[in-house]
């Protein structure tokens, strides 16, 4: 009989530069047919209840395009992230780890993650779950104003830290993964975020 195939996940925000535990091996790689968004409230990572701040969340891309008429996503985009093999030993630990840190509107998902073999598109790791953010969870915002999306994005701040800093730790990561691993929703609202800061830090203080 054959074993048991191996229990792997794809992370694609926060998950790349904070991996789950007991990681065995990891590959970075590509979807396809999805959009990474900051189309999800945060309500206790990077917000609050009162004020939730903005994460990314994997969207199937024909809803995407169902809700983001003013937000379409480029076709040269293509979703980078990471996915990891977790130590057999630890998989049920492991899955009631990332079922509570994703607790917040995600549904689980299969999902097959490409990479390039000379040259050529190929099925890097098969079957590795992923979270999906669908549209009709409570949490999904879909499309925002980019400059609104931004000036929340810089304002928030939750338990897990500041919302801005979420952002910039993503974008990094997201660059490293390979030379092809350009996002251009990561960059426009880095830029925006980056200028807000400036704007602020040149700002004049009042006098008490």
């Amino acid at each position: 009989m054959a074993g048991k195939a191996p229990y792997r996940v794809f992370g694609y925000g926060s998950l790349i530069w904070k991996p789950p535990p007991h990681v065995i091996s990891q590959t970075p790689g590509f979807l396809k047919g999805y959009v990474r968004r900051f189309a999800q409230k945060s309500h206790d990572h990077r917000g609050t209840p009162e004020n939730p701040g903005r994460v990314v969340t994997l969207i199937h891309k024909e809803d995407w395009d169902r809700v983001s008429a003013a937000d379409p996503f480029p076709e040269e985009d293509i979703v980078w992230g990471i996915a990891y093999t977790i130590d057999p030993v630890y998989e049920a630990e492991v899955r009631d780890y990332l079922d509570y840190r994703e607790k917040d509107g995600y549904t689980l998902e299969t999902v097959d993650v490409y990479g390039f073999e000379d040259g050529q598109e190929v099925v890097a790791v098969p079957a590795a779950f992923t979270y999906v953010g669908r549209p009709d969870n409570p949490s999904f915002l879909g499309s925002e104003q980019i400059d609104s999306l931004a000036q929340r994005i810089w304002q928030s701040v939750g338990p897990s830290g500041r919302n801005k800093d979420y952002l910039f730790e993503l974008s990094n990561a997201v660059r490293k993964l390979s030379p092809e691993s350009h996002d251009s929703h990561l960059a426009i609202l880095e830029r925006k975020v980056k200028e807000l800061d400036a704007a602020s830090a040149n700002s004049p203080v009042d006098s008490p």
